[in-house]
């Protein structure tokens, strides 16, 4: 039967937030996701003109090819240091940093800790896999116990390695921020919950009420040698086992 494309309805468009520019993630990752929902939500919000992206080294690092709006590539962990300083010269800018877990919760550990502490109003998106994505697969303050990486090949132990880091419950016995909540992708109903809080952790911003942190768990196909399909099935079934997911703070 013919499909009339006269009578077809468009139910979904990319981002006009975001350029042609062909993304450099892995396949089956899901920055790909992530970065897509925050271009919708500043197009949502009307604020493309006056928002500023914050990238450092990681697999965010092109981030400035992909948005349609002024964006910053930094040291690796000072995203969050740097967000805040543009943020208080220019208070008129939505600013906001896009950090994996070695950049925010290992390198960077004193900027996040303590930009969350200050309450600085910025909205920081901290992208959970597990592991130094870009820079060859080693172990990060996330990492599961017995997780293989690159520098674990037999498997975190924690008795040498420690234990993974739940940075967004440390940030949420803080008196200062205002919203923190952990988010996944794994499946369609994730992703809305997803957009929900990126979109909720931006309007913060907006109305000045302060800092706002979205960990969303993140797949890593071509470092945890999992095909996209078991990737989604890892975090839904073992990853939010060690990071459940919800609000920890909602002060909006």
């Amino acid at each position: 039967m013919p499909v009339d494309v006269a009578r077809m309805t468009k139910v979904f468009e990319r981002p006009k937030s975001l350029t042609e520019a062909r993304y450099t993630y892995c396949p089956g990752c899901h920055h790909g996701i992530i970065t897509r929902i925050i271009g919708q939500t500043i197009d949502e919000l009307g604020i493309a003109e006056r928002t500023v992206g914050i990238a450092p080294v990681g697999c965010s690092v092109f981030a400035y090819l992909w948005y349609r709006c002024d964006a910053v590539q930094v040291a690796h962990g000072r995203a969050s240091a740097v967000a805040t300083g543009i943020k208080r010269a220019k208070p008129e800018l939505i600013v906001f940093s896009y950090q994996g877990d070695g950049d925010f919760a290992s390198i960077g550990t004193a900027e996040s800790l303590h930009a969350a502490n200050r309450g600085e109003n910025i909205t920081v998106i901290f992208v959970n896999n597990q592991i130094y994505g870009m820079t060859g697969g080693e172990m990060a303050p996330t990492t599961l116990v017995h997780q293989k990486t690159t520098t674990t090949p037999d498997g975190r132990d924690p008795a040498t390695c420690g234990y993974p880091i739940r940075f967004s419950e440390i940030i949420a016995t803080l008196d200062a921020p205002v919203y923190v909540t952990r988010q996944a992708l794994y499946d369609t109903r994730r992703i809305q919950d997803c957009t929900k809080a990126v979109r909720k952790a931006f309007q913060n911003q907006v109305d000045g009420k302060g800092y706002s942190l979205v960990e969303i768990l993140s797949t890593c196909p071509t470092n945890w040698r999992m095909s996209p399909t078991k990737s989604n099935e890892h975090v839904a079934n073992v990853v939010t086992q060690v990071f459940p997911l919800g609000d920890l703070v909602d002060r909006g």
